[in-house]
C-alpha cells in the first residue's frame, strides 16, 4: 500500500492509495472510494487540528466536556476546514488511546441540509481498534466529530 499526505489547510490528511481500493483519481471520478484516515485521542482528532496532538488525558466523556468548554471555540477557530471533491469516501477513523468506546459522526452542518446531503454515523471504537464509514458525498458543507469522546465540530466542505 502507498501513502500519500495531502495538505489541507493547515492540516494533512492521510489518502491511502492500494490494490485492494484500485488506481486512485483525487477528482470527481475515482475509481473506488478514497480513504481518510482520522486518528482520535482525549477530546479531538489529531489531524484536523493540524496535527497537533494536544496532550488532553481523560478516563470519561465529562473530562472533555470540561476541557471543550475552555478550549473548542479556540481549537475550531483554528483549525482549517477539510476540503474534499464530491464522490465516494471511506473515513478510517481510530482510537489511538481513549479508554472508552468512541464513535463517528458525518453529518450535513445546516438542519435544513439533513434532508437533501448524506450522513453516517457508528460506534464500537473501542481502544486501539480502526473502523471504516463509507459515504457518497455530494457537496456541501459537513460537520464531523465525536459525541462520545466528545470532540468539537471539526467542518468538512465539498465542492468541485
Amino acid at each position: 500500500m502507498k501513502m500519500r499526505t495531502m495538505p489541507v489547510g493547515k492540516a494533512f490528511v492521510s489518502i491511502v492509495l492500494g490494490a485492494v481500493m484500485g488506481p486512485l483519481s483525487l477528482g470527481a471520478h475515482a475509481a473506488g472510494p478514497r480513504v481518510v484516515e482520522l486518528t482520535q485521542t482525549a477530546c479531538q482528532f489529531i489531524e484536523s487540528e493540524g496535527n497537533v496532538e494536544r496532550g488532553y488525558r481523560t478516563r470519561e466523556a465529562a473530562d472533555c466536556k470540561a476541557i471543550n468548554e475552555q478550549t473548542a471555540a479556540v481549537r475550531v477557530t483554528e483549525a482549517q476546514p477539510l476540503k474534499l471533491k464530491p464522490g465516494k469516501y471511506v473515513f478510517r477513523v481510530a482510537n489511538r488511546d481513549v479508554p472508552y468506546e468512541l464513535s463517528f459522526w458525518l453529518r450535513p452542518a445546516r438542519l435544513v441540509d439533513r434532508i437533501s446531503l448524506p450522513s453516517v454515523s457508528g460506534g464500537g471504537l473501542v481502544t486501539g481498534k480502526t473502523q471504516n464509514y463509507a459515504i457518497e458525498l455530494k457537496p456541501g458543507r459537513y460537520l464531523y466529530s465525536c459525541p462520545l469522546n466528545p470532540t468539537p465540530d471539526y467542518q468538512l466542505i465539498v465542492e468541485g
